[in-house]
């Protein structure tokens, strides 16, 4: 059973950082391209960056040189480091394999104040 646990959301200020996490288990990680999403509200969920099994990266042009996707084999974790957040970036944050899989985690809110 797939399970994706996303943490490290919260509150900033624009211009801010934050670093989220999502722990993956029940799909083979070391060869799965992973990503992350995001929905803000009205809005469909979409696709912010990816990171292939062999850490080869693509990213929204929304985040381009401000976001950057790792991940941790061992770990079986992928990262997303955000800098100079906009409050245009509010949203929850998903992570999934890349295509997304049926199976979602809770997300984790993201929240840039003006």
């Amino acid at each position: 059973q797939v399970q994706l646990v996303e943490s490290g959301g919260g509150l900033v200020q624009a211009g801010g950082s934050l670093r989220l996490s999502c722990a993956a288990s029940g799909i083979i990680f070391s060869i799965s391209a992973m990503a992350w999403y995001r929905q803000a509200p009205g809005k469909q969920r979409e696709l912010v960056a990816r990171i292939s099994s062999g850490g080869i990266t693509n990213y929204a042009g929304s985040v381009k040189g401000r976001f950057k996707i790792s991940r941790d084999n061992v770990k079986k974790t992928v990262y997303l480091q955000m800098n100079s957040l906009k409050p245009e970036d509010t949203a929850v944050y998903y992570c999934n394999d890349f295509p997304p899989g049926s199976s979602w985690g809770q997300g984790t809110q993201v929240t840039v104040s003006s």
